[in-house]
C-alpha cells in the first residue's frame, strides 16, 4: 500500500469525480484509475461504486476514509520534520556560559534562537570559569560555550564582546566618588579574587594588569562566584578586579570604578567543535552570527 495510493483514494473520495481528483493530483485520468484497482486488489474489496453518471464510495470506503487521510497527515508531519531537522530547526544543543562574563551576551543569543528555532531545545549549562566551558566544549559534553579562553586546537571561535577590567570597592572607600581610578593607585589594597586553580580568566587577566602597573596584589581572600566576590568587597574585605559585564549584579555597598587609560580587555568569544557538523548547532550559529557579530580588535 503506497502513500500515493492512499493520496488517490482521498482525492476521489472527496470529489466523488476521477477527473476532477486526477486534475487535482496533477495527473491524468487512466493512472488514477489503475491506482484505485491496485488499492482496492490489495485491499480484497470494492472502495467506490462506479456507474457511467455517478461515483459512490462503498460501506467499506466510508471505513477506509478517515484513516486513510490519518496515514497522510501522519505521513507530511514526518516529511516536514525530517526536513526541518535536516535544515537544523529541530534538535538539541547545549551552551555553556562563564559567569558574568557571559551575562549581556548570552540573553542576547538565547532570545533570538527561541523566536527563530523554536524547535530547537536550547540547554543551558554553567556558570563555569573559562577554562572549564572550553574543557566541555572539547570532550563533546558542551556543544557551544562563551568562554574567554581562545585558540585551542580543534575548537572554532569568534569573539562577540570585549569586556574591560574595572574595580569594585566598598562604597565607603575613597576611590568611591572618583570618575575613574589608576591601577597603580591601587598597589596597597587588599583584593578578593576568584580562585586561581579554577582557570579564571578575569583572575589571570588581573594579575598580569597589576603586574604591567608595577605590583603584586594581596589576595587576602577568594570567592566562587561574582555574587560571592562582590559581596566579600560590600563587606569592606578588599577591592575586587572584575569585567564591566559584573555591573548587571546590583549589590548594595559596592560602586565600580572604570580604570583610568586604557583598561586591559578580556575577549569573550563563543566557541565549538570545528569537526562537529550538527546541523541544530550550525542553525544557531548563524543566528548568532546575525545577533552577536564579530568583534573587531
Amino acid at each position: 500500500m503506497e502513500l500515493r495510493h492512499l493520496a488517490g483514494f482521498v482525492a476521489v473520495a472527496e470529489e466523488l469525480h476521477f477527473g476532477r481528483a486526477a486534475a487535482r493530483l496533477h495527473i491524468s485520468q487512466p493512472p488514477l484509475s489503475q491506482q484505485i484497482r491496485l488499492l482496492e486488489r490489495e485491499l480484497g474489496t470494492a472502495l467506490f461504486d462506479r456507474s457511467t453518471r455517478s461515483v459512490r464510495l462503498t460501506e467499506a470506503g466510508r471505513s477506509f476514509l478517515d484513516p486513510a487521510r490519518e496515514v497522510l497527515a501522519s505521513a507530511a508531519v514526518a516529511r516536514r520534520a525530517a526536513l526541518a531537522a535536516g535544515r537544523g530547526e529541530v534538535g538539541r544543543v547545549s551552551l555553556g556560559y562563564a559567569g558574568t562574563g557571559s551575562a549581556v551576551t548570552m540573553p542576547v543569543l538565547t532570545r533570538a534562537v527561541a523566536a527563530r528555532l523554536p524547535g530547537i531545545e536550547f540547554v543551558l549549562a554553567g556558570p563555569y570559569y573559562s577554562g572549564e566551558t572550553v574543557g566541555r566544549v572539547v570532550d563533546g559534553s558542551l556543544d557551544l560555550a562563551f568562554t574567554a579562553v581562545a585558540g585551542i586546537r580543534g575548537l572554532s571561535g569568534r569573539v562577540v564582546r570585549h569586556d574591560p577590567l574595572m574595580v569594585a570597592v566598598p562604597d565607603a572607600h575613597p576611590c568611591a566618588s572618583r570618575p575613574e581610578v589608576a591601577l597603580a593607585d591601587l598597589a596597597e589594597e587588599q583584593f578578593v579574587a576568584f580562585p586561581s586553580a579554577r582557570g579564571s580568566e578575569v583572575r589571570e587577566l588581573a594579575l598580569r594588569s597589576c603586574l604591567a602597573a608595577g605590583f603584586t596584589p594581596r589576595v587576602t581572600q577568594e570567592a566562587p562566584d561574582t555574587f560571592s566576590l562582590l559581596a566579600l568587597v560590600a563587606a569592606g574585605v578588599g577591592v575586587a578586579l572584575v569585567v564591566e559585564a559584573a555591573r548587571s549584579i546590583t549589590l548594595d555597598g559596592v560602586v565600580f570604578v572604570p580604570l583610568a587609560g586604557d583598561p586591559p580587555v578580556l575577549p569573550m568569544s563563543l566557541v565549538w567543535r570545528a569537526s562537529d557538523d550538527s546541523p541544530a548547532l550550525r542553525a544557531v550559529l548563524e543566528v548568532a552570527e546575525e545577533v552577536l557579530p564579530t568583534v573587531a580588535g
